[in-house]
């Protein structure tokens, strides 16, 4: 596994800062003059790690002001929450792991076939469930290859994102993928985990999700249920 880019790590650090509020909303990151001098860098390398942090919505950048602080979008995986914006302001999102990674093999990806070089590297599989100030909302089965992903189960992923992991750790960012979309009743296990009635309505998606690294998918099926907030993602 080979070091991230410069440009990579001035990323990461910037959007930390913007995670953990040392770069508020409004705010203006430092020139890129400034950066260049901080990080000992070329403004190429600079102007990179800036449009990656405009791609994914962290800031937005304005000629003749400089880069302003959007602040760290708030969502689920590919899904994003929509409602008021002192309802998303105030939401505490919380991960649970209800069944740590493990090897297995391939059997079925929720209906999306398999690569065949996935399905020779074997399937990494886990369980989790997700809380919405502390109301549970996902329930996210999650399959991937084991392929060139060393120390992924001895990783704690409690109240952790895998993209930001895959991110982080392996290089692997996600370009896209497809979500297939079913109404379906709540079985004893979603009762269960959302303390919910039998028959109470479920929104349930199967996703196949593209990868930067050929031949390597995100196989995820997620369960919903919220009354409180719509749920908008892009591909």
């Amino acid at each position: 596994m080979s070091e991230l880019p410069q440009y990579k790590l001035i990323y990461e650090d910037l959007r930390a800062g913007i995670a953990d509020g040392a770069y508020a909303p409004g705010d203006l990151l430092p020139s890129e003059h400034d950066l260049c001098l901080k990080y000992s860098v070329a403004r190429l390398t600079v102007r990179k790690a800036l449009g990656q942090l405009v791609a994914d919505e962290f800031i937005v950048r304005h000629q003749g002001k400089g880069s302003i602080v959007k602040g760290s979008p708030r969502g689920i995986g590919i899904l994003s929450l929509i409602g008021t914006t002192s309802a998303v302001d105030s939401t505490n999102l919380t991960t649970h792991i209800t069944m740590k990674p493990e090897l297995r093999e391939w059997n079925e990806a929720f209906s999306f076939p398999i690569d065949p070089q996935e399905e020779k590297a074997g399937c990494i599989y886990f369980e989790r469930l997700r809380l919405i100030d502390g109301t549970p909302v996902f329930y996210d089965i999650t399959m991937l290859p084991n392929s060139n992903l060393p120390r992924f189960l001895s990783y704690d992923m409690e109240n952790k994102s895998l993209f930001d992991t895959l991110r982080t750790k392996y290089q692997i960012v996600v370009t896209g993928g497809v979500q297939q979309f079913f109404a379906i009743r709540a079985d004893k296990r979603l009762q269960q985990s959302f303390n919910v009635h039998a028959g109470h309505p479920v929104l349930q998606l199967n996703r196949k999700i593209d990868t930067s690294r050929p031949g390597f998918h995100i196989y995820s099926q997620i369960f919903c249920v919220t009354q409180r907030y719509g749920l908008i993602g892009t591909f």
